[in-house]
């Protein structure tokens, strides 16, 4: 900023420009700030816009027709909801309430091509389920490791609210290792908590991070509350898409407790050479399980299953498959700060893990 000195003839003229030039020593910082805040919006749109560019050819709308019945007879029932292609040949991730005892269901794809879609396999007790469609060469996106999330973490939601296609939220991840209730009963663990608003038709759509990857699947959402929206995990929704693609259901073993991953104390880990830094808490233990049989506390930490280390509830999921029920097997866990080996026989059932 240049200054013309002032003519000694013009009295006054040099408290006046010193005046002028305090009162606009402030404006190249405000100007600066300004600036700063243009960047960070730019940098945040930036984000957001190159991960729906990359996920939303991706995203379909779902129309699905159920038989319910009532009281005077059966009635078919209309309803829509969103979901994403997970591979090239037309298989689609979706909620399970979405297409649960659906008699139609039709995939309008985003550039407005329509075609039928065929249950794979519904899984109600994680709210997930695998459609298809008969087409090849589609816009397909993969489920990224929702292990490595982080709480504040900005992520975009993306579906189909209250019929209005493609349409964009962002928020943040508000918490992680939530815990609900599915439709079926089950309590769903490793839940993802997040502000990005969610409404009546977003369901199945794809939860996705700054970089375009898919780290969870939306399903629900807290209606007198704002700001409270849930998404299934992307590894869990990996893990049970896989098997609902390969076997069209899941036929899984529980030992019937409720839990939440949590850190291990260094002390705990270190004296007993633990491989993993993460167990998963016994919050509540199911009456007459296979648990409450082989004397497992509310409080305990599971550490282990069969000599296989369990860090998370993920990992608990991913053990307790078909293959374990009725099968003698081992949990290992901390109670206090001993370590025990618990004897259990994993059984089928449709409730909690």
């Amino acid at each position: 900023m240049s200054i013309t000195a002032p003519s000694k003839n013009s009295a006054g003229s040099i408290d006046f420009l010193f005046n002028q030039a305090e009162a606009g020593a402030s404006q190249p910082l405000r100007r600066e700030t300004q600036s700063d805040d243009s960047d960070l919006l730019d940098a945040y749109s930036r984000s957001v816009v190159s991960a729906v560019a990359r996920v939303s050819p991706a995203v379909v709308n779902i129309d699905v027709k159920q038989r319910v019945s009532a009281r005077r007879g059966d009635r078919e029932l209309s309803g829509n909801g969103s979901g994403f292609v997970i591979t090239p040949d037309g298989f689609i991730l979706t909620n399970s309430h979405v297409v649960h005892n659906a008699t139609a269901i039709t995939v309008n794809l985003p550039d407005g091509r329509e075609y039928p879609g065929k249950l794979t396999g519904d899984d109600p007790d994680t709210d997930l389920a695998v459609i298809r469609i008969d087409v090849a060469q589609l816009t397909h996106v993969r489920l990224a490791d929702s292990e490595k999330l982080r709480v504040g973490q900005l992520v975009i939601a993306i579906g189909n609210p209250l019929g209005f296609e493609a349409s964009v939220t962002a928020g943040v991840i508000s918490a992680l290792g939530r815990s609900m209730h599915a439709q079926s009963g089950r309590l769903i663990d490793n839940i993802i908590q997040t502000d990005a608003a969610l409404n009546p038709g977003n369901s199945g759509g794809p939860l996705v991070n700054s970089a375009g990857e898919v780290v969870g699947v939306n399903t629900a959402m807290i209606r007198p509350a704002q700001g409270i929206c849930f998404a299934i995990a992307g590894n869990t929704a990996k893990f049970i898409a896989g098997w609902l693609i390969k076997d069209g259901k899941i036929r899984r073993s529980y030992i019937g407790v409720a839990g939440q991953n949590v850190p291990i104390h260094r002390r705990i880990v270190r004296f007993y050479a633990l491989p993993l830094e993460t167990g998963v808490l016994v919050v509540s233990v199911e009456k007459e399980s296979p648990a409450e049989r082989a004397g497992l506390r509310q409080g305990d930490l599971i550490v282990a299953f069969n000599s296989q280390p369990i860090g998370t509830v993920h990992h608990l999921h991913k053990v307790l498959v078909g293959e374990q029920i009725g099968m003698s097997a081992t949990l290992t866990i901390i109670r206090h700060t001993d370590k025990l080996e618990l004897p259990i026989f994993p059984a089928e059932s449709l409730q909690a893990t």
